[in-house]
């Protein structure tokens, strides 16, 4: 009885000590092929910081399709990674449905989905969305993808791609103490403010934005350039007026210190409003000075016009009926709709972006890194400047010979050692701050003024992302957003955007198909093994016992 009650209590201590054991050194093995499960070391890195309770809710709970069960299904467990990584992320998954108005105020608008359940299509409404929470920050993240694409299983294969670089971006931006500084750069008759609300908001909710206008140049050009070092990026928006020399030595040595630039230039006057008030307007070159200084970098914007087949649409009135004039919507194809570089993390899976009276860029023979990021299609037209634009035009018939001037280069991303443009040259005015070349440094130039623009719809900035009157969807706030991103990014959180995962989904129509033959198998055919199992068995034993 000793003996018993003796290994009794080995076993149980045993036990105590194998679980106690299994709490100190629980993890987890990643078998999928492609690593989906394996946090990078940017993650790891963002999460180690967190110092606090941060709290994620995802907005991911109840009945909806079985596709969407799946990325409430990879959601969890990623985020279940991340608690695992650091115990201060506290994860909550919650059902939408008493609080829609809530979430919609907050800008977490829901998706309308197409169900094909049984061979029928039917419709379903989901929220994908979550809120990364950390004291008295918050941060909404999208778990859906605003790419176009082929079919809804591709858009549930690019959310899960995104969901590390989503999560983290988010927790990186609410758990920084120290924030990055953009100044937008005015003096040069830019974008009002009103036309760029959309965008700059946008980059406020993670950047700490300042107006910096290059006027004290004239009159303290040292200490301006002392002043515009502070920043960490400046924005170039859609300048009208020519640079003077000291204002180009400024920007140049700023570049030279370290200041990354997004450039947004607009090399052909073409007024848009005045187009649509006339009917015709004169398309003419735009000097800004900045000729030699994009040069020195290894680009050059020409004064010519691209026309593409590929465009947006704008809308043109066709006539009355009664009292009230009839519009429609025709493309327009001085508004190209261009892709952007699949193979780049600043435009993977963003939306066409949609450019007005753009202008085509060369790049010349340097030891700078050029990638392109927009590119027209093969079907596009060079316009000579100064010309007339007449709005008739678009009802012309497209003759398709004349646009064959193949992929037009619309913005493009320098990486590399800038060479002062004022090294072999005499320089405005002399700065302690003056250097002959930047190192490692990073700019992007797109030759459009209007890509940041927003419209007005009574009176209070529309989203850059959509037009008011034709309702089409555009990729412009992303693709920006993503440019700054990259600019700015010191520990390689964008480089997550380029995680490729394969998911396998299922053939619908041929599983509709083929219902009753995988039913049968899977139902029937188990029933009739056992069945034939115990009939064998059963004569087995009689005969073997008789």
């Amino acid at each position: 009885m000793n003996k018993k009650i003796k290994n009794i209590v080995i076993l149980s201590i045993g036990l105590i000590l194998l679980n106690v054991i299994n709490q100190s050194f629980y993890t987890r093995l990643d078998l999928t092929s492609d690593k989906r499960y394996t946090l990078s070391k940017t993650t790891k890195d963002i999460v180690s910081k967190v110092d606090k309770f941060l709290f994620v809710t995802v907005y991911l709970e109840g009945d909806f399709p079985s596709e969407f069960k799946r990325l409430q299904r990879e959601t969890r467990q990623y985020l279940e990674e991340l608690a695992l990584e650091n115990s201060n992320i506290k994860i909550n998954f919650e059902a939408p449905d008493k609080q829609r108005e809530a979430l919609i105020k907050r800008g977490m608008m829901p998706s309308q989905l197409t169900v094909e359940e049984d061979g029928k299509l039917s419709e379903a409404i989901i929220f994908p969305w979550a809120e990364v929470s950390f004291g008295k920050r918050s941060k909404v993240v999208s778990l859906l993808p605003n790419a176009i694409v082929a079919s809804q299983d591709e858009q549930l294969e690019k959310a899960i791609e995104n969901l590390e670089y989503s999560f983290s971006n988010a927790i990186n931006s609410i758990t920084q103490k120290q924030q990055k500084r953009i100044a937008v750069l005015t003096g040069n008759g830019e974008l009002q403010d009103i036309y760029q609300y959309s965008f700059l908001s946008e980059v406020s909710k993670k950047y700490r934005l300042a107006k910096f206008t290059l006027d004290s140049v004239a009159t303290n050009p040292q200490q301006t350039l002392q002043d515009l070092t502070s920043f960490d990026l400046a924005i170039i928006a859609k300048p009208t007026q020519k640079f003077t020399s000291k204002e180009k030595f400024t920007i140049d040595q700023y570049i030279a210190n370290g200041g990354k630039t997004l450039w947004m230039l607009d090399y052909v006057q073409a007024d848009q409003d005045s187009l649509f008030a006339n009917g015709k307007m004169l398309a003419y070159p735009r000097d800004l000075n900045l000729t030699d200084l994009l040069f020195s970098y290894g680009i050059r914007i020409n004064t010519t016009l691209i026309k593409d087949l590929y465009a947006a649409q704008i809308p043109v009135a066709t006539g009355k009926v009664g009292n009230q004039t009839q519009f429609k919507n025709l493309e327009w194809f001085y508004h190209p709709l261009v892709g952007g570089n699949p193979k780049h993390t600043i435009t993977k899976n963003v939306s066409p972006v949609r450019l007005q009276f753009a202008n085509q860029i060369d790049t010349l023979k340097n030891n700078i890194k050029k990638t392109p990021l927009l590119v027209s299609s093969l079907l596009s037209q060079k316009i000579g400047t100064p010309s007339f634009i007449e709005l008739q035009s678009i009802a012309d018939e497209v003759v398709e010979n004349d646009y064959k001037n193949g992929n037009q280069l619309f913005a493009v991303l320098l990486e590399g050692n800038f060479i002062s443009a004022y090294k072999n040259r005499v320089k405005p005015y002399e700065s302690s701050l003056y250097k002959e070349k930047a190192t490692n440094n990073k700019m992007v130039i797109i030759s459009d003024g209007d890509v940041s623009k927003n419209q007005i719809l009574k009176g209070e900035p529309f989203d850059l992302n959509r037009d008011k009157w034709t309702n089409q969807q555009f990729g412009n706030k992303d693709f920006l957003i993503n440019s700054i991103d990259y600019l700015l990014d010191d520990s390689g959180l964008i480089q997550l955007r380029n995680k490729t995962l394969t998911i396998k989904t299922l053939d619908k129509q041929k599983a509709f198909k083929e219902r009753t033959f995988w039913q049968l198998l899977n139902v029937v055919l188990p029933l009739l093994i056992l069945l034939s199992f115990g009939f064998v068995f059963n004569y087995w034993r009689k005969k073997k016992y008789s």
